[in-house]
């Protein structure tokens, strides 16, 4: 099983980065992943893929773990582990 770690800094206020990260979210849906928010942490499930995603006044961070339903689709985790801190910093910049 593959673990994604990304931690992505900011200088935005939590309310603002989770704003923002809306766009990672958006992407992660059209692959039928989904977050569900409680306050500035959320849990990130979909087939193949679990974590979460907590948000911080000065941090961003994606803790995913890919199970064998994203091995077997071909999802490659370092590719993923940089697109998804590609857009994150994209996301978060000022």
């Amino acid at each position: 099983m593959a673990e994604i770690n990304v931690n992505v800094p900011h200088t935005l206020s939590a309310d603002e980065a989770k704003n923002r990260a809306s766009a990672f979210e958006e992407m992660m849906s059209k692959y039928g992943v989904k977050a569900k928010w409680k306050g500035h942490e959320a849990q990130v499930k979909g087939l193949g893929v679990s974590g979460t995603m907590n948000i911080t006044g000065s941090n961003v961070q994606v803790k995913l773990k890919l199970g064998m339903m994203a091995k077997a689709a071909g999802v490659d985790a370092k590719r993923l582990q940089a697109s998804i801190e590609r857009r994150l910093r994209e996301g978060l910049a000022d």
